[in-house]
């Protein structure tokens, strides 16, 4: 067999302490140099590209001198870069403060926007000192998506009229009233620069064959106004282009003017805006760098430790976007928040640290400063249409589809209107106000109902209880309750998740009087999940993926005179040959009395029937038609301590599983009219081609102990029959000219372990000998792997380095199946 991985070195052996004479302190090592990793470089060159026309654009938008944009865009890359929590985020101008930053410079000019900015940067601190920022993520994300959706929605229909060549109004109201008059007097050079853009925008990513995976390495954004750009030059049109005026006369914050109270609610909005637009996009940054655990080891090789990237400081970065906000506000930028365009980009790239952020930020600085003749080429037109595409983005498919099925549709819609129509601050408290009414709704409106079902064995009597049971809705429940008959059987199903205390004592008094009539009562959670049992029937508590306690279920007293036996204290192996407990131990040792076997067999395939037979009958219904297509023929012990399923996280149709006394395979030629393992075997590897077979032993194996204390002149019996394949194993484990099969870390406990390990490689020469299994080795189809569980500790190790003659039973932790 194979080795499946190098197997573990052993552990370090202690040695004792040994006390050295002090050492001279060591010399003072020089200051570590400032290092850029080359994925940084790449990522910040790919980043800035995206940048440079975005901030244009946005700043175009906003109706702000368009040096704001630059300004902001370097802000947030060397400010909020370095001083965030988010290392792998990306901030600057964002369209999702298009909206409100227009209206301020409207309402109260550039200059008092600016002081705006400054103000809400340092709410911003003050918020992060406080350390608040995980209570922003308690906004319901149908508000955040209602916002941006609105926020997009006003974006485009704006950008509308400069994508025509004409000049937006101040309200969506007001550009859709002027939208006709603007179709009328359309200006063709400046449609045919922004549907060029908007091509190119669209099918720059979609460019096909190996050319198009090298071409797509440019930013669609920066191919779009390039190409614009380009023709607008060569064809000589003559059309509104980017006018950056000179720095000098660049216009930096002034003191607010204007009523406070509207000043004071400007504030606050751009403050709301940006911090939860930040702290989301660092929440949706952390997701999309745990999709790719390759950054970490990148990331540790080029700061020299093995630093996490995953996980955002959100109160930092609340922060870092105060301080940025500050910075950008002072000099004459536009607000900053973190974007995800941009974000998603650095870590696309490969990003591994924070200079990636701030390098992009000192690009944008050296494009602003030396790159003014090139930028103010380009047509506004071509600006007006990549913003708009970017606004029309911002209405998402798949936020709408998720909050349908959330049934927070209603939500949605009200904040993406109100935002539209009424503004940015209004649209969010609209929206929030009317989160918080329908959660209030969900809580107080509760469903009940109540049917009578008939089947063979006669009637049952359902109510059913849909939504939260609070309080309010106890009247309701029990005048429902007191419609099912005396002495019926009554099934009550709760589809929520919480209950009160008057609820609950509502209910439990009324199950009480029912069973101490004569009826039985059942109370099941959501999709059939028993909560209750019958008060007459057994305290069953074993459920699946609960902690299992051998069927050793407690009934009442009651019931102990009714001839009911009790179980053993300790489950007895399912392995022939192992010794079971004593009538003694049975008697005395038991935790209480349980049903006849047959009555729990049935209830045990009730249960199934009831709770989990709705949850699989799709799965099995699709391997009833397709048929079965295990990928695995897994060969273990029929001990009833092995439950094959739980201990490799299979389900139906994954394993092909052959089970006997002992995990045994007779060589071939040798099962003297036994052949259902040979014709298990070649019916996994010839028919349902399996491409591995696992062989599994197991400590305390009943076979193998009676393998041990087996007598060579004892009766033939069926079990001493079928133990003979076991002898050569016995056999290999007496050798002296190989070594034994060992556990990683630690000898085997004692000699049925030692046997029970040795079985394993042996019966694994055994499967080699079969026609099939040799066959399908030899053209590289199969994999063989040995198996041994430890049931005392739930431990698992996998065979490793068997076909060198040092098979040791290694960690799966560390090992780990191929796939």
């Amino acid at each position: 067999m194979s080795a499946c991985v190098p197997t573990r070195a052993p552990e370090p052996t202690r040695t004792e302490r040994m006390h050295q004479p002090p050492s001279p302190p060591p010399p003072s090592t020089p200051p570590r140099r400032f290092r850029v990793a080359g994925a940084d470089v790449s990522a910040s060159i790919a980043v800035f590209l995206i940048a440079l026309p975005l901030s244009l654009g946005i700043a175009l938008a906003t109706g702000a001198p368009l040096q704001a944009g630059l300004v902001a865009a370097a802000v947030g890359g060397l400010v909020a870069g370095r001083l965030g929590g988010s290392p792998l985020q990306v901030s600057g101008p964002a369209a999702g403060l298009t909206v409100v930053t227009a209206d301020l410079i409207q309402r109260y000019g550039w200059r008092t926007t600016c002081a705006i900015t400054v103000l809400a940067g340092l709410a911003q601190l003050g918020l992060g000192c406080v350390r608040v920022a995980r209570t922003a993520l308690a906004v319901s994300p149908a508000v955040v998506h209602g916002m941006l959706a609105g926020i997009g929605v006003t974006i485009a229909v704006a950008q509308v009229h400069i994508v025509l060549g004409g000049t937006p109004e101040s309200s969506v109201l007001d550009n859709l009233r002027a939208l006709p008059a603007q179709l009328a007097g359309l200006d063709p050079a400046a449609v045919s620069m922004s549907v060029l853009t908007l091509t190119l925008l669209l099918a720059w990513p979609r460019i096909p064959g190996r050319a198009g995976r090298v071409l797509r390495k440019m930013p669609a954004a920066l191919v779009a106004v390039s190409g614009a750009t380009l023709t607008a030059s060569l064809a000589g049109l003559v059309l509104p282009r980017v006018d950056l005026p000179s720095w000098r006369s660049h216009a930096l914050a002034g003191l607010p003017e204007g009523p406070a109270l509207g000043v004071a609610a400007a504030v606050l909005t751009v403050t709301l805006v940006c911090s939860v637009q930040s702290l989301l996009g660092a929440v949706a940054v952390d997701k999309l760098v745990a999709t790719r655990p390759e950054l970490l080891a990148q990331r540790a090789s080029a700061t020299g430790a093995a630093t996490r990237v995953g996980h955002s400081d959100l109160n930092r970065e609340l922060l870092g976007q105060g301080a940025a906000n500050v910075v950008s506000g002072v000099l004459g930028g536009l607000p900053v928040a973190g974007v995800a365009v941009r974000s998603s980009a650095n870590v696309q790239a490969g990003a591994v640290s924070r200079n990636s952020t701030m390098l992009h930020g000192v690009f944008v600085v050296v494009a602003a400063l030396l790159m003014v003749p090139v930028l103010e080429l380009i047509p506004l037109a071509s600006l007006a249409a990549l913003v708009m595409a970017v606004g029309i983005q911002m209405v998402s498919l798949h936020h709408i589809r998720t909050v349908t099925r959330h049934r927070e549709v209603l939500v949605y819609a009200v904040t993406t209107l109100g935002v539209v129509f009424l503004g940015v601050l209004e649209g969010v408290l609209l929206g929030v106000a009317v989160a918080v009414t329908v959660a209030l709704n969900r809580l107080a409106r509760t469903r009940i109902t109540y049917e009578e079902r008939h089947d063979e064995t006669g009637g049952v009597h359902y109510v059913h209880v849909r939504g939260q049971l609070t309080f309010l809705a106890v009247p309701r429940l029990s005048r429902t309750l007191h419609l099912v008959p005396q002495g019926a059987d009554v099934v009550v199903e709760l589809d929520g998740s919480f209950m009160d205390h008057a609820a609950y004592e509502s209910l439990h008094h009324w199950q009480s009087t029912h069973t101490a009539q004569g009826g039985t009562v059942e109370v099941t959670g959501r999709a059939g999940t028993r909560i209750a049992e019958p008060a007459d029937a057994s305290d069953c508590r074993c459920r699946p993926w609960t902690p299992w306690r051998n069927h050793q279920c407690e009934v009442p007293e009651s019931a102990q005179g009714r001839g009911e036996t009790a179980n053993a204290p300790g489950g007895a192996s399912g392995t022939a040959g192992s010794p079971g407990p004593s009538d003694s131990s049975r008697s005395s040792g038991s935790v209480g009395v349980a049903e006849p076997r047959g009555h729990q067999l049935a209830r045990g395939i009730s249960a199934f029937q009831r709770n989990t037979a709705p949850l699989v009958r799709g799965e099995l219904a699709r391997l009833a038609r397709e048929g079965q297509q295990p990928s695995q023929l897994f060969l273990t012990c029929a001990d009833s301590r092995l439950v094959t399923s739980m201990i490799t996280s299979s389900g139906p149709g994954d394993l092909f599983v052959v089970r006997n006394v002992g995990n045994l395979v007779p060589r071939p030629g040798e099962e003297s009219g036994d052949d259902s393992v040979a014709a298990a075997i070649e019916y996994a590897v010839d028919v349902l081609k399996v491409r591995s077979i696992t062989l599994c032993g197991h400590s305390g194996c009943g076979a193998m102990q009676a393998l041990l204390s087996m007598e060579p002149d004892g009766a033939r019996t069926p079990l001493r029959r079928w133990l003979r394949h076991g002898l050569p194993s016995l056999a290999r484990m007496a050798a002296t000219d190989r070594p034994w099969a060992r556990l990683a870390g630690r000898a085997p406990a004692d000699t049925v372990e030692q046997l029970c390990l040795t079985n394993v490689v042996q019966q694994l020469e055994h499967l080699r000998a079969h026609e099939s299994v040799a066959r399908a080795l030899r053209e590289g189809a199969l994999e063989l792997h040995g198996m041994y569980f430890h049931v005392g500790e739930a431990q698992a190790y996998l065979l490793t380095g068997a076909e060198n003659g040092d098979a040791v039973f290694d960690h799966v932790r560390a090992a780990g199946l191929p796939a």
